[in-house]
């Protein structure tokens, strides 16, 4: 592994406020920004504008941010996940492998269109974990 595991907080539109709130209180930075609009899949109009994935960093402090599709509620106390940056495609397959046998697979392992491999699993402790591989480290 890279490094830490990163948290990922999921919001119901509310991701934009989110991240000026946490610049303000942290007197940090969106440093990765993109819309469901601005991504290159179908998305309804409604969702253009919801956060698809952020990047916030303040020093050390760095987390992950976005809103989830429209009609997919958010849980409070069930909206953070830990991303894992992973080294290798060994790793990320092997971690996969090794979570998804007693866990519930909510994303297959799959490249995605920002350039990784990626996949997402709640464990049987419902911790969800998102494990990225970015293909820039290949």
């Amino acid at each position: 592994m890279k490094q830490q595991a990163t948290p990922y907080l999921s919001f119901d539109g509310q991701a934009t406020e989110a991240l000026a709130y946490y610049s303000e209180v942290f007197e940090g930075e969106v440093v990765e920004k993109q819309t469901f609009g601005e991504a290159d899949f179908p998305t309804p109009p409604e969702a253009e504008n919801r956060i698809l994935h952020s990047r916030f960093k303040k020093g050390e402090l760095v987390f992950m941010v976005s809103d989830t599709f429209p009609g997919q509620p958010v849980t409070e106390g069930g909206h953070v996940a830990l991303v894992l940056e992973l080294a290798s495609e060994v790793e990320i397959m092997t971690l996969y492998d090794r979570l998804k046998e007693k866990g519930t697979v909510l994303m297959e392992l799959q490249d995605t269109f920002w350039d990784a491999k990626y996949a997402k699993i709640k464990d049987p402790f419902g911790v969800t974990w998102d494990l990225n591989f970015s293909k820039e480290n290949r």
